[in-house]
């Protein structure tokens, strides 16, 4: 595991006044960001490394991560150690955590007997009717995590598509949408066994932490490029603001800060009532001004306020991490050009579902304003 690191502090003193300006509008309730991040900052810190450490020994003494006991994380770190060997990138370890957990709970199931899909066995209930190999092939974890590696690496583009899509492709299950549930929790488990390795890029040879722009291994990237964290969350001067406000330029590309589905696409209105999203805003307007909210893996869903123009995208559109979605404006509540993020648990997009986006996305592997 990484060992913690002090927190880097950048003063940007000239930029307070201007930055404590921008507004947007929102009311908030406390949330806990259950299973993230705990009180001393481990899953946090876990990120840091980025893989550089390289994954544990499955057979040393193992974190107990959320529900999974003793066992099933040492399945999930041959796994992880599978993919390492075979020079795959953590983005392929985040995957097969992930299809293990909604196909096994990261347990080597036998026979099941009535109970059993057809022949299905092991971490991944892979079939010797289906040719991945003998009884005793399958249940032997290290056999099944490399028969999933090789198949995942036949699909086109499995690098950048949304993991429960690669998932289904490799598995071909009754129920294709199961995977990306677990996605967040793969995450958290590849980061603690794998010293952060869910915020890099590239193969276990030559792993890095993922710079601005690239998606990591947690499938998150930033929605801004060359963008000044403003205005915090929630913070004393202003209580009711529910996520942070990346200071960038007018006509700066967003893009998803992770693949899901276009929940929501509008021109909010004002305190007025008025839909005026097509003129720059003023503090004191009311509204996020051309918005868009994506629905992500986990039930997690982003806020994207102050476009400068309609979004790019629809209600109910398909969007892959880093595509583009908008451009940044100051339409709404706004004092000048920026985008206005937000991150919400649950699917929940009132208040009491918001949380800080800045320590999220740098768990993601996705730090925002080049914090970290």
């Amino acid at each position: 595991m990484s060992v913690p690191r002090p927190r880097r502090i950048v003063l940007l003193v000239a930029l307070v006044a201007t930055l404590a300006l921008l507004c947007c509008g929102g009311s908030v309730t406390a949330i806990l960001l259950g299973g993230f991040y705990d009180d001393n900052n481990a899953k946090l810190n876990a990120a840091i490394g980025c893989g550089k450490g390289g994954p544990v020994d499955p057979d040393s003494k193992l974190p107990r991560i959320r529900q999974y006991g003793a066992a099933q994380i040492r399945n999930a770190a041959i796994i992880i150690n599978v993919g390492s060997d075979l020079k795959l990138p953590p983005r392929a370890w985040v995957i097969a955590v992930a299809t293990a957990m909604q196909e096994s709970r990261l347990t080597n199931l036998g026979n099941l007997g009535s109970r059993n899909d057809h022949d299905s066995l092991g971490l991944f209930q892979q079939r010797p009717s289906s040719g991945w190999g003998t009884p005793a092939q399958i249940t032997d974890p290290v056999y099944a995590s490399t028969k999933f590696y090789e198949k995942l690496k036949t699909i086109d583009g499995w690098q950048t598509m949304p993991l429960t899509e690669a998932a289904q492709k490799v598995q071909i299950s009754a129920y294709p949408d199961a995977y990306a549930k677990h996605e967040p929790v793969a995450t958290q488990i590849v980061n603690e066994l794998a010293d952060g390795a869910a915020g890099a890029v590239g193969s276990s040879v030559t792993m890095v932490c993922a710079s601005a722009g690239q998606i990591a291994a947690s499938g998150w990237t930033i929605p801004v490029k060359g963008a000044v964290v403003g205005s915090g969350f929630r913070t004393a001067d202003r209580p009711t603001h529910q996520g942070v406000d990346l200071i960038v330029g007018r006509y700066t590309p967003i893009s998803a800060a992770a693949s899901g589905i276009v929940s929501k696409v509008k021109c909010d209105e004002d305190h007025k009532g008025q839909h005026t999203c097509n003129v720059d805003g003023y503090p004191g307007k009311g509204g996020c001004g051309w918005m868009v909210e994506i629905q992500h893996a986990g039930n997690i869903m982003t806020r994207y306020c102050h476009m400068v123009q309609r979004p790019f995208v629809k209600e109910g559109q398909q969007v892959t991490a880093g595509e583009i979605i908008g451009r940044v404006g100051t339409s709404g509540n706004s004092s000048g050009p920026h985008l206005h993020f937000e991150v919400h648990l649950n699917n929940d997009r009132s208040s009491a579902g918001a949380i800080d986006p800045v320590p999220f996305m740098r768990q993601q592997g996705a730090a925002l304003g080049g914090e970290g």
